[in-house]
């Protein structure tokens, strides 16, 4: 009886010093997310503004939404980003990864140096490849010239809108960089040998041993990208909707963040913007779900079977 009683206040001793190792995340979430969180829900059922009174509106704010011509123009420029950036950005990324398995011992160098645009401000990047991506003095259509190649205008031309924004975005795939060659070394090489002993030909290696071996890597990161790729708005923003770009700007480089940003703080549409927020939720909600379901067939786990 008594080891049972010491027993039960060490598991009340553990369990209060888990609760308090956890409380700063948990206090974190509670003020940072889900309170936001819960705020923007009952916001977007209001006509708030941020300087005038609160009222109930009901389901108004999202048949706007409904009616709004911007809303689905925005949604769909976030969808073609974000089918160029997501494959485009884990074909770069891998490609990059592999060859930092060849440089030996200088791969912590490159490393370092392939991460090192994540810590990048967005919106410095965005200044940045806005003069790199210029039509007619930037730096990308001089070096294409080079070699006999016409440049087209980045930044201006409504067809090469959405593919600068997906290039620009390149800029941000170090962090894929470094999971896909922690996900490159950890394949056991052993199996590369016993496919060299049946001659099996880099193509083949690759198809039938590296992609399954780094197929979690793989699912995590497209998932994370698009993810990303569907709440993009610091590139856009500065390189197209910025104070000093706004002659730039027109409809086929409006993204959907872009827009909720626009109204929640330049027309002052707050409970507008929190429906979209909570539209732009649940379809990245649905995405996610679709991915998992999906890539849950594909994806090698360590037991050596799919889920």
């Amino acid at each position: 009886m008594a080891r049972r009683v010491a027993g039960g206040r060490l598991q009340r001793r553990e369990a209060r010093s888990a609760y308090l190792f956890i409380a700063p995340w948990l206090i974190g979430f509670l003020v940072f997310t889900a309170g936001p969180m819960i705020a923007s829900l009952w916001l977007s059922f209001t006509d708030y503004s941020l300087v005038g009174d609160t009222k109930p509106v009901g389901l108004v704010n999202y048949e706007q939404l409904v009616q709004d011509p911007k809303v689905a123009t925005s949604l769909s420029n976030t969808f073609v980003y974000a089918a160029l950036f997501v494959p485009l950005g884990t074909v770069v990324a891998l490609a990059l990864a592999m060859l930092l398995t060849k440089v030996g011992r200088a791969s912590g160098f490159f490393r370092s140096v392939f991460y090192l645009p994540v810590m990048t401000p967005a919106v410095a990047a965005g200044a940045m490849f806005l003069l790199l991506l210029n039509g007619q003095r930037g730096l990308v259509n001089e070096v294409l010239g080079w070699v006999g190649i016409t440049g087209p205008d980045w930044t201006t031309d409504p067809a090469w809108l959405k593919p600068s924004l997906a290039l620009v975005s390149l800029w941000t795939v170090g962090g894929s960089i470094i999971i896909y060659l922690a996900a490159l070394n950890n394949v056991p090489k052993q199996l590369y040998e016993a496919a060299l002993l049946d001659g099996a030909g880099p193509v083949r290696r690759f198809v039938s041993i590296t992609l399954p071996m780094i197929s979690g890597a793989l699912f995590f990161t497209v998932i994370t990208h698009t993810i990303a790729a569907m709440q993009m708005f610091d590139q856009a923003y500065t390189m197209f909707y910025g104070p000093q770009q706004k002659a730039t700007a027109s409809d086929e480089s409006l993204v959907y963040m872009v827009y909720l940003f626009q109204n929640g703080f330049q027309f002052f549409k707050m409970g507008f913007a929190s429906a979209m927020a909570w539209v732009l939720f649940l379809i990245i909600l649905v995405i996610t779900v679709i991915q998992v379901r999906v890539g849950n067939r594909f994806v090698y786990y360590e037991g050596g079977s799919t889920r």
